[in-house]
């Protein structure tokens, strides 16, 4: 990869050592801020019980939604995330497909899509739209799109699950550059580059793929939490945007 928006596109997941270290990955200390208030948010924003988990990894989200009544299918570009997601849940339904592809997937039958962390990995303004205009082909008329996103902030100061004091150059990214993070929860210490977006352009990305924001939520710690939080409790580390199609 290379910084700035002329970006080739690659998977930084498609690693052996790296996707079973995220395999691993609970929902606790400051990944447990991104899925806490998930269940209220689909509850009031979703009817109906067929979902579709974009980006699914080793099938942490796609479970996730599972235990909460929905019928799930996950789909990833990575054949060896894919591999480990049905390792974990064999009755579970995963699909490894190629970047875009949604031709397996039925037209306007999902009642929920939740891409959570997805577009981090995904380069250039141009692709996160054609990805998001192709996702909402699949939505039913009245469902909505999830889209669980680090929040700008996350690259910029430290966190009970991730470092980034080492990446002073973080400070200065614009929309399409790289930025650098450590999960300090795995065994795996290799920083992983994610494409930085601001919330601004964001709001462009969805205008331009006909999506709508209906409600944006960014979940702060309370302090009553049993984790040792550093800025979680000031600072988000997540952005939750809730999208529909434009009507």
């Amino acid at each position: 990869m290379t910084k700035g928006n002329k970006t080739d596109f690659s998977n930084v997941y498609e690693d052996t050592i790296r996707a079973e270290a995220y395999s691993r990955l609970t929902f606790d200390k400051t990944y447990y801020l991104a899925y806490r208030d998930l269940p209220t948010i689909i509850a009031r924003y979703t009817k109906g019980k067929n979902a579709l988990d974009f980006g699914c990894g080793t099938g942490r989200s796609t479970r996730f939604l599972q235990t909460l009544g929905y019928r799930t299918i996950g789909i990833d570009i990575s054949e060896e995330m894919i591999r480990i997601a049905r390792q974990l849940d064999p009755a579970g339904e995963y699909h490894r497909i190629d970047d875009g592809d949604f031709s397996r997937l039925p037209c306007a039958s999902f009642d929920l899509i939740l891409s959570a962390f997805t577009f981090d990995n995904i380069p250039t303004m141009e692709r996160k739209i054609r990805l998001f205009r192709r996702l909402s082909t699949l939505i039913t008329p009245n469902g909505a799109l999830i889209n669980l996103v680090s929040s700008p902030e996350i690259y910029t100061h430290e966190w009970a699950s991730f470092t980034t004091k080492d990446f002073p150059e973080n400070n200065k990214a614009k929309t399409g550059d790289i930025v650098r993070i450590i999960t300090i929860d795995i065994a795996d210490k290799r920083p992983c580059d994610d494409i930085y977006i601001s919330e601004e352009d964001y709001a462009t990305v969805y205008t331009k793929a006909s999506l709508r924001i209906i409600k944006k939520y960014k979940p702060l710690a309370t302090g009553k939490e049993p984790y040792q939080w550093v800025n979680e409790t000031q600072i988000a580390p997540w952005t939750i945007y809730v999208l529909r199609k434009k009507t």
